[in-house]
């Protein structure tokens, strides 16, 4: 594509426009300065709420792959592709899956978290490339993020996707994006022009970052990972979190805190197991066979 044709088409995108309430923004003060951008981040929610309901169609199609045992699998390139990223990194901890059921995939590789690779977003067969590395089946869902909706890294990796029917979701904050047609479920926050013209990072990568979190958050709720309120699928892999673990059971179960330890210690650090045990009163064995027979779900 030339430079002419890109920037003619980066034209037409509302998320490169230029935002006429900051025209003067590097007149302002620091506070003023400030101010402009959280009266601009204020307009996300809003953009996002007339997604939900295509957010959730996409928590249903990502629940229907873990049910079959497939995987949740981002993809996307700079800021899109390190949010992905981190949603990715944060399940396993939180939720106690596998590191493979919810995969982070950027443009470039693992060096493209910290520093931009130079032309790895421009590529249409990347993307085909790193999805079949981890070996994509028609039971996994791939979401696409791409702020602008044009990113070819995604495009073609949505393609390659839907080519082998896996479910496919695009994340994008232009309407009626190139991914946004390309994928099955389209889920399109308009947030407009950001503070500073073109840098996406801001209100679209807070938007993403929402949605992302929906998606990850609802999807694992749904998935019995989940006691009222409470992370009980938590890992405690720190002393913060064995500390929270404690927590978890005590709110769960209206027992002590010596009780929530030593029944964290028969369980083997399984904080569901624990719960169990004390609102059943079974040993762990009994405990664990009716959380087997309920998959998962303790309120069940």
């Amino acid at each position: 594509m030339s430079q002419n044709t890109l920037l003619n088409s980066l034209s037409k995108l509302v998320s490169e426009n230029r935002n006429p309430t900051t025209m003067d923004i590097d007149t302002l003060n620091t506070l003023q300065i400030v101010q402009k951008m959280n009266q601009a981040d204020a307009e996300v929610p809003m953009a996002i709420e007339q997604q939900l309901p295509k957010i959730a169609e996409a928590v249903d199609a990502i629940c229907h792959s873990f049910s079959q045992g497939g995987r949740l699998i981002y993809i996307g390139a700079g800021t899109s592709g390190r949010l992905g990223v981190l949603d990715a990194a944060e399940c396993p901890p939180t939720f106690s899956v596998d590191k493979e059921q919810v995969i982070g995939l950027i443009a470039g590789g693992k060096e493209a978290m910290f520093q931009a690779q130079e032309g790895a977003e421009d590529s249409l067969t990347l993307a085909e490339s790193d999805l079949k590395q981890i070996q994509l089946t028609h039971k996994d869902t791939v979401v696409g993020i791409a702020a602008s909706g044009r990113t070819p890294y995604v495009i073609g990796g949505l393609e390659y996707a839907n080519h082998i029917q896996a479910s496919t979701v695009s994340i994008s904050c232009n309407p009626d994006s190139a991914i946004a047609q390309q994928a099955k479920i389209a889920i399109s926050p308009i947030v407009g022009p950001e503070v500073l013209t073109g840098s996406t990072r801001l209100k679209a990568g807070t938007a993403q970052k929402l949605v992302l979190n929906m998606l990850s958050t609802a999807s694992m709720i749904k998935m019995g990972k989940v006691y009222q309120n409470l992370m009980v699928d938590v890992k405690p892999s720190n002393k913060k979190l064995i500390a929270r673990a404690v927590g978890i059971i005590m709110q769960a179960t209206e027992c002590d805190e010596n009780q929530a330890e030593k029944l964290l210690q028969l369980a083997d650090m399984k904080v569901k197991l624990a719960i169990m045990m004390q609102l059943t009163g079974k040993n762990k064995a009994q405990a664990q066979a009716l959380l087997d027979d309920q998959k998962g779900f303790i309120r069940q």
